[in-house]
């Protein structure tokens, strides 16, 4: 990931541009080694300069290279690429898959088109579509730009499947983050402010999804869970993957205006019977059922029904699984009765709250070492339960949940410097 470009001097303050515009590209979102590290989701999220009285021939270029900064900032045409670019690019599907972005269930290939390094997803379409609905679908949506969330570049249609192009980002899905098979004791994710950076960032993402994208469009995700977010160093952004999937790939019907309401719409389970692929072995020895199953809300369960409060249920659930670092559904083995327990961080969640502080600090993941605010945790899994309330009526809305939780993000900042060790004190051992 490249470092963020600082804006040239000039002599009047540049007019910033709304969020309907264009953010920054990939490139240049993370942040620059002049960064303050004590604050990342500040430098993230803004983009101060310092303006400086200069001549007028420093001012015009100034001006000149403002300009040249805007217009490579600004989207680029979504690419219909063609069918034999994808096989050329990805040796005819024989090149090795890439598995360290997001979906089991889709099949994707890191490779270089059209001198971009990108991630190639290969999907089936839930209904087929035009040529050209697919360019004004694309057009639509690779007009959002948001730095938590992976840009989509383009895309190809083959027969029954469409290859999402996306651009690719140095990164490890928060699966692998939370919990590495090789060392279950260990995790890069050790410190309170890591794992509220990923919720903050996650939140704004979702959020520009929901309601600010700029378009006027209800716009649903659909594919909210810990191994569709990729997280970067080095202060741990979070970006979500697989935007614009539902609507490219026809998993709802169209593409609704904010007027139509959040109106039901069928979507299929995703590879539904992927929930019940069959029991894997964990390194208890226990065993346990794997699948998408655990981010779904009650109401897609039964109904197939999406909107955007399936987005905010599988959001809680993410952000339950980030501080628990457990996953957020298994079925263990219970010896004496034979039969499979159903283990879900909703619950665990639910029970550790009831029992009160206690409780909590012994939910929250143990590998952070009991560091942690433990007032500003108690407020985020009270808002990440509200989240996944049964009744989709009673679920906040993204807009309120992304500024609560960057309320407690400049909460935990306070706590971090509370608890920093002073610099320029000298201590000494040694006797008097």
């Amino acid at each position: 990931m490249g470092a963020n470009t600082s804006e040239p001097t000039s002599s009047r303050t540049p007019r910033t541009r709304s969020t309907q515009s264009p953010r920054t590209p990939a490139s240049h979102l993370s942040p620059s080694p002049s960064t303050s590290e004590s604050n990342p989701t500040t430098a993230a999220y803004t983009n101060t300069s310092s303006y400086t009285k200069d001549t007028s021939w420093d001012t015009s270029l100034s001006c000149q290279s403002s300009l040249s900064s805007l217009r490579e900032s600004l989207s680029e045409n979504p690419h219909i690429y063609d069918i034999t670019e994808i096989r050329t690019a990805t040796n005819n599907f024989l090149a090795k898959r890439y598995s360290s972005t997001s979906s089991s269930a889709a099949a994707c290939w890191r490779c270089n088109l059209r001198g971009r390094d990108t991630v190639v997803f290969q999907r089936k379409f839930r209904r087929k579509i035009q040529t050209s609905q697919l360019k004004e679908r694309l057009s639509i949506i690779c007009r959002s730009n948001h730095m938590s969330i992976i840009k989509l570049l383009g895309a190809s249609i083959s027969g029954d499947h469409i290859y999402l192009v996306y651009e690719f980002i140095q990164g490890s899905n928060l699966v692998e983050c939370l919990r590495n098979p090789r060392n279950p004791n260990y995790t890069v994710l050790s410190t309170w402010i890591s794992r509220m950076q990923i919720a903050t960032d996650l939140a704004h993402g979702l959020d520009y999804v929901h309601n600010n994208t700029g378009l006027n469009l209800s716009i649903v995700h659909n594919h909210i869970k810990s191994s569709s977010i990729i997280v970067t160093e080095p202060f741990f952004n979070a970006k979500i993957c697989h935007f614009g999937t539902t609507q490219l790939r026809s998993e709802t019907d169209a593409i609704e205006t904010l007027e139509t309401g959040s109106s039901k719409r069928e979507t299929e389970i995703e590879e539904s019977n992927a929930s019940f692929r069959g029991l894997k072995r964990c390194d208890s020895g226990d065993r346990h059922f794997e699948g998408l199953r655990d981010y779904m809300s009650p109401e897609f369960r039964s109904s197939g029904s999406v909107t955007q409060k399936s987005d905010v249920f599988a959001f809680g659930v993410v952000i339950l699984e980030l501080l628990s670092g457990e996953e957020p559904l298994k079925y263990r083995y219970d010896k004496e009765t034979g039969d499979f327990l159903r283990t879900s961080v909703i619950d665990t969640a639910t029970a550790a709250m009831a029992e009160g502080r206690e409780g909590l600090r012994q939910w929250v993941d143990r590998r952070m070492n009991d560091s942690f605010p433990v007032e500003v945790a108690e407020k985020l899994i009270r808002l990440a339960l509200d989240c996944v309330h049964v009744d989709p009526d009673n679920r906040p809305d993204m807009g309120r949940v992304a500024g609560k939780i960057s309320k407690l993000y400049l909460e935990s900042r306070i706590w971090l410097d509370n608890v920093k060790v002073p610099t320029g004190i000298s201590v000494s051992l040694a006797p008097r």
